[in-house]
């Protein structure tokens, strides 16, 4: 099982990446009056038939051929769910595919979040081909990074040069702070 939250998201954003997704959302919100903590996963790739999204929180289903079992997104459920909170995946063939998980933010048995800015400047780098809006919401505070923006405004110049990608972490790293103070880990 994975020791935290912002790794089940990298799980399923790599599934995202693999199913040819071409624009990944990602939204994490903590609203600490409903005491939830929902994480969304939308992509544009290639989706799930009716059944295959119905057998996919079965941890011996796969549609990958190098290995026989598919755990992430089984673990993933499970983690939600044993904190009170809920499950669930939306799929259409030809349009893509939404993970949506609903965590009780203050249960005892909620992982904790992890580091989520690393997660995200992860992704962002090793898959420059793939467009990411990425969402962090506090209560009332939030921030969002969209690379189209920045690709936009850098021109010819790559999301992976190395003063670029530092200036992408130093980002998130600072909005996270900014947005929830520090209180979310």
């Amino acid at each position: 099982m994975m020791t935290e939250i912002s790794l089940n998201i990298l799980d399923v954003t790599e599934n995202s990446t693999r199913a040819g997704a071409k624009l990944v959302s990602i939204l994490v919100k903590a609203d600490t009056g409903q005491d939830t903590l929902t994480v969304s996963i939308k992509d544009d790739g290639c989706g799930m038939t009716k059944e295959q999204a119905a057998q996919v929180t079965d941890p011996f289903f796969t549609t990958r051929t190098t290995r026989k079992v598919g755990l992430g997104i089984p673990f993933f459920k499970y983690a939600a769910e044993s904190t009170g909170g809920s499950f669930s995946i939306q799929s259409e063939v030809g349009k893509g595919t939404i993970v949506t998980a609903v965590f009780g933010l203050s249960h005892i048995d909620r992982m904790p979040l992890g580091d989520i800015s690393s997660t995200i400047h992860t992704l962002i780098i090793c898959h420059p081909d793939t467009e990411f809006v990425y969402t962090y919401e506090y209560d009332d505070a939030s921030f969002t990074l969209d690379t189209r923006e920045l690709k936009e405004i850098l021109g010819d110049i790559p999301l992976n040069t190395p003063e670029v990608s530092q200036y992408i972490m130093e980002y998130l790293t600072e909005n996270k702070q900014e947005t929830d103070g520090g209180a979310l880990l």
